[in-house]
């Protein structure tokens, strides 16, 4: 099994959604030592941004592209390869002004990709795009200032992360029941409230890694 970590934070040390990561991950590899994890940190190496040569080469024929065409989709190359051969993703972030940083939706225009990670059908009336990938399960890890971001909270209508990753996330090749969040909340509170958001998030993110371990070890018996 692969598991692919996209770390989303600019912060190393004092992030929290790297600190659930990690609990994730270390949680994984105690179950499954043999397992590969790769990492990808867009929040530190930024992917490239979109650029007309990018378009350009993404709607030429491989067969058909010149090097510089080659060389603008590197990045992108790379970053649906590392998607292809994961069974498990888990996307680190933290929540900016109520979405996903810029970081992480330069990582997903990179790698949603027609004829890499999706199919278009010009003749399809109702869904004209269709993924190239499936079988894969997403883990959203998220940290966030403010508060109750969850169905039926205050915040309800003002949460854009979680909505947004997980319409991405059917071309990630991820069943829309195959996606799971945990998040921290109240950082900018620094108190009681903020601690026990903290040690509940990272509970359940060491649990989650323990059932879906438990899940592929059964599905692969």
């Amino acid at each position: 099994m692969n598991v692919l970590v996209i770390n989303a934070s600019p912060r190393r040390e004092r992030s929290l959604s790297r600190q659930l990561a990690h609990a994730f991950v270390a949680r994984w590899q105690a179950l499954r030592p043999r397992d590969a994890i790769v990492e990808r940190d867009v929040g530190i190496d930024h992917p490239p941004l979109l650029t007309e040569a990018w378009i350009a080469a993404c709607f030429t024929a491989e067969d058909q592209r010149t090097p510089d065409q080659r060389a603008v989709l590197a990045y992108s190359d790379a970053a649906i390869d590392e998607l292809a051969q994961a069974d498990i993703v888990v996307i680190a972030t933290p929540r900016y002004n109520y979405g996903m940083p810029a970081a992480l939706k330069a990582w997903f225009d990179q790698v949603i990709r027609i004829n890499r990670t999706f199919h278009f059908d010009r003749t399809e009336k109702t869904w004209p795009l269709s993924p190239l990938l499936s079988g894969k399960k997403l883990v959203l890890l998220s940290a966030s200032g403010e508060f109750a971001f969850q169905a039926g909270g205050l915040r309800e209508a003002w949460e854009h992360l979680e909505p947004h990753v997980r319409t991405c996330a059917h071309y990630l090749g991820v069943a829309a029941h195959d996606m799971h969040h945990v998040a921290i909340e109240y950082q900018e509170f620094g108190d009681q409230r903020h601690l026990d958001s903290l040690q509940a998030a990272t509970d359940a993110a060491k649990a989650l890694a323990s059932e879906l371990a438990v899940h592929v070890a059964h599905a692969h018996a």
